[in-house]
């Protein structure tokens, strides 16, 4: 059915089967009142009935009075439910795309669309016309059945769940029930036109939801041709709007969000979705999902349900990290760690070679006290028992959500759904390249082919281009570390010599002042490089020609992650598994490009630099990320309305305000899915390092959701509605992030925290039976002979010391083997790999056997899917057997009748005779 030429002929049969009286709009009110009054009398009963709502609409209308929300034709009948707009400018375009533009209303008028066009002069800035569109019903039940939906046959006799046992706790949280379920369920079947008396059609005018409505029209715009250029026939409306024959194609909103709609409009769904969904006040209340559904369709409705199962599962993860910060805040003052650190006696008298060459000095103890206290914050017994809480929390997640979908599949009528067949339509741009044509073997038509040694090149090209890009993101992360290995030295200077900075000291070590500034700097290089990415990769990706927007999206999504994922992660996987694990040891120091020294950790562990970078990227990306989408389309949509305001005595339409809001544009929910996963990112594979991470992320999810329903609702055009089942390629993403992740947060709790070589010194080297942990600072810092340094290492100002410690397992200078890594680095090694491998297989048993227990379709929604096709099939069985008996009973009639009347003539003919 996708041929344009097909479905004209369809159209035209349903139009000859349903068409009998053609109604004259153009009537004048004078003499509307009698012929109406006449025809009512002289027609069927069910026909006045449906006509008669007709007119009581028409009589409501008033031209003169038209409201600028009007959403219906200048007749007040026909609701506009596409609008096309254009810009006239002849000097510019030229006569072809009058031409097209002209061919192309002609075929929308011969698939029985409506049309009436808005002339320049009436809009406001003068330069505009607007193509209003109408499907009627004609049109309407056509493609509903060429595009196979779901409507309602009966209303459904299958009880609601159960109600939740906390429900009058939860009822705070709880919506109205009028905007939970503003209608009853239904068993639905797919729409026939030959069996319409089947289903509960009691108004033309609203059996089609407005979303299915605009959804039909955009079939029928996808298809349309326009033409015949270079011999190949030319279609669908995204080819007009990427060569700018029209300016702009959108379904209209329902009405001003701040306010309902007036008589005869319908009943104003935005304003609804605005007041209960759109407003920060309600920020606690559950999602409208099923009102969201209706009027933006099903894909977006799905990401709201993902975005807000995955912000209700981030609250159970958000109490247990609380807790453990808890833990780790209350036993602060206990660790014997940090306070052997913090002992003048102890840290106060344990001298620490220099770290850096030449420019620094030696350095007390005691001086990282207040860092040694802020590692123990998230550096604790706790660190273990929430990496591992985490990767049973996101295999739950995962597997609950198959369950939420699942569900959902149920309710919103997509157990048998078929992938939208626009988003397998092949898209102009390849139709245009190719000069080949090739057989489909399923539909056995010729279509356009492009040989795979002509992709080949473009293909080079996009992975080419990705690799350097990726290499540009470790480029610049080499560079902040270079950063940081430079300025260290003269923070270190700056701080020792400037009396004023006395007071913050303390704080502000040199290692902490390098850290902040080298994250912040880092994440400010990772904004600019995204930006410039997103267009270079969007550039690619069309150079790369994929076949169908489907493929297209697919492609963008694999760079797009890939990317990111190296952005904004790398800098945070160097200082988890990298830094300070090669740095050598003072006489010895491993250096960048024989230069630059590398980066030691701070004596109490790398976890709270870990901890500061992972913050200030999260923090800040969901900071700037909030904000650009609340500001941009907010002032590109003041901006527009500023300029296009030129006539201000004309009627400001209910079509212009909608044309100069922002496009949604088919990425949009792209770049929100793209958002959530890189968070979802942060959520696990670094937790370990910063439990209140999943708290952070939640009061952000909470944030977002209104922020991307208020953008939604007041700020975009009204997206065209488009079917989905699940979350696509991203679910696959989330499959392998979580994965990932088990092994990343081992190592976390194995490499970066200090856990391990505290449990190694507790149960193997301590001799104090009272305190276990007392001496292990002193026993994790090995000794340095200063006679060792070279010329290069050694600091300038020359002091009576003789020897300083540093942090590693190594043999002290009288040692034969000095330097040498002792049998504690390699019991300690040892015993980081242990920890690794029964993490990771405890935590993989844990989730194999979540995932086999839990199922992926709930047994009552298994139960309720067979109950409904049991009801359906019946359902049909009896309306097909009424029809058959209807059938025979009036045949069975007339044959009565022709006997009858056969035997008269017979009875006439002997009288006669």
């Amino acid at each position: 059915m996708g041929d344009p030429d097909v479905l004209e002929m369809v159209v035209a049969e349903g139009k000859r089967d349903s068409r009998e009286i053609d109604y004259d709009f153009q009537m004048s009110e004078q003499s509307l009142s009698s012929r109406e009054t006449s025809f009512l009398i002289r027609e069927q009963p069910g026909t006045a009935k449906r006509y008669n709502l007709f007119l009581r609409r028409r009589l409501m209308f008033k031209k003169s009075l038209q409201s600028k929300d009007s959403i219906f034709f200048r007749d007040g009948v026909r609701q506009i439910d596409f609008v096309l707009s254009y810009v006239d400018d002849i000097k510019k375009e030229g006569d072809i795309k009058v031409e097209r533009r002209r061919e192309f209303e002609i075929n929308l008028r011969k698939t029985g669309l409506e049309l009436e066009t808005e002339d320049k002069r009436d809009s406001e800035d003068g330069k505009t016309y607007f193509v209003k569109i109408h499907a009627p019903w004609e049109v309407l039940i056509t493609y509903a059945e060429v595009l196979g939906m779901k409507l309602p046959i009966r209303e459904s006799d299958i009880p609601p769940p159960d109600a939740n046992p906390f429900s009058c706790v939860l009822g705070p949280l709880k919506l109205k029930k009028a905007v939970k379920h503003p209608h009853p369920e239904y068993f639905t079947a797919q729409f026939t036109r030959h069996r319409q008396e089947l289903f509960l059609i009691e108004d033309e005018s609203t059996f089609f939801p407005t979303s299915a409505r605009n959804r039909i029209v955009y079939y029928i715009l996808s298809r349309c041709p326009f033409g015949t250029e270079e011999g190949k026939k030319r279609f669908g409306i995204e080819r007009l709007l990427n060569s700018k024959t029209y300016s702009s194609a959108f379904p209209l909103h329902d009405g001003q969000y701040w306010k309902p709609s007036e008589p005869p409009s319908p009943v104003n769904e935005r304003y609804i979705l605005h007041k209960n969904w759109a407003r920060f006040s309600y920020f606690y209340k559950e999602q409208p999902l099923n009102l969201i559904r209706r009027y933006y369709g099903e894909k977006i409705g799905i990401y709201f349900v993902f975005l807000g199962f995955y912000t209700e599962m981030l609250s159970y993860a958000a109490v247990v990290g609380l807790a453990c910060f808890i833990y780790g805040l209350l036993s602060m003052e206990g660790d014997s760690s940090s306070r052997e650190i913090c002992d003048p006696e102890i840290g106060g008298q344990i001298l620490m070679c220099p770290l850096c060459d030449q420019l620094c000095d030696y350095w007390r103890l005691n001086t990282t006290c207040l860092a040694s206290k802020f590692s123990h914050l998230f550096d604790n017994e706790s660190t273990v028992f929430f990496a591992i809480f985490m990767g049973i929390w996101v295999t739950l997640f995962l597997e609950f959500w198959k369950q939420r979908q699942a569900k959902l599949e149920y309710e919103w009528d997509m157990v048998d759904f078929e992938e939208e067949q626009q988003q397998l339509q092949l898209r102009p741009e390849f139709e245009a390249m190719c000069k080949h044509r090739k057989l489909n073997a399923v539909t056995k038509e010729m279509e356009p082919h492009m040989p795979l040694c002509s992709r080949i090149p473009w293909y080079l090209l996009s992975g080419a281009t990705v690799a350097l890009w990726m290499s540009l993101v470790i480029a610049c992360m080499v560079a902040v570390i270079v950063y940081r290995l430079s300025v260290y030295a003269t923070f270190a200077t700056v701080m020792e010599s400037e009396a004023t900075l006395e007071p913050v000291r303390s704080i502000l070590t040199p290692q902490l002042t390098t850290s902040l500034t080298g994250s912040c700097l880092n994440f400010i290089v990772i904004l600019i490089l995204n930006f410039f990415y997103e267009k270079i990769s969007a550039w690619i990706t069309k150079m790369e020609i994929p076949r169908t927007y489907q493929e297209y999206e697919s492609s963008l999504t694999l760079k797009m992650f890939l990317f990111q994922f190296v952005n904004y992660y790398s800098s945070i996987f160097y200082v988890a598994f990298f830094k300070g694990k090669i740095v050598g040891y003072p006489g010895k120091y491993t250096y960048m490009f024989n230069i630059w020294r590398s980066e030691e950790c701070d004596p109490a562990g790398c976890l709270i630099e870990l901890t500061t970078q992972l913050t200030i990227i999260m923090f800040g990306k969901q900071i700037f990320g909030n904000v650009k989408e609340a500001i941009y389309p907010l002032a590109l949509n003041w901006w527009r309305r500023r300029k296009t305001r030129t006539n201000s005595e004309k009627l400001y339409s209910r079509w212009e305000q909608d044309h100069d809001l922002e496009s949604f544009g088919n990425l949009g929910l792209f770049y929100e899915y793209l958002e959530t996963v890189i968070q979802f990112g942060f959520v696990t594979l670094f937790v370990a390092s910063f439990p209140l991470a999943p708290l952070l992320a939640l009061l952000n999810n909470i944030i977002e959701i209104r922020v991307d329903a208020w953008k939604l609702t007041t700020q975009y055009r009204r997206p065209v509605a488009s079917k989905a089942h699940s979350i696509g390629v991203w679910q696959d993403i989330l499959y392998g992030m979580a994965v990932l992740s088990v092994a990343t947060n081992a190592f976390i709790v194995a490499f970066t925290s200090d856990i391990i070589p505290r449990l190694v010194y507790f149960y193997a080297y301590s001799t104090n039976a009272t305190d276990p942990l007392k001496g292990y600072i002193n026993n994790s810092l090995s000794v340095f002979l200063i006679a060792d340094f070279t010329n290069r290492t050694a600091p300038a100002e020359k002091r009576g010391i003789l020897t300083c410690r540093y942090r590693d397992y190594r043999y002290p200078p009288e040692h034969e083997s000095k330097y040498s890594p002792n049998m504690q680095f390699w019991h300690v090694l040892a015993a980081k790999m242990t920890f690794i491998i029964v993490m990771e297989h405890v935590v993989f048993l844990v989730k194999f056997l979540l995932a086999w227990m839990i199922p992926d379709v709930p047994k009552d929604v298994v139960e309720r899917i067979k109950r409904e096709k049991l009801m359906t099939v019946k359902i049909l069985h009896d309306f097909e057997l009424n029809k058959l008996k209807e059938n025979l009973r009036l045949n069975s009639d007339l044959f009565a009748k022709e006997v009858m009347i056969q035997e008269n003539k017979v009875q006439l003919a002997k009288s006669t005779m």
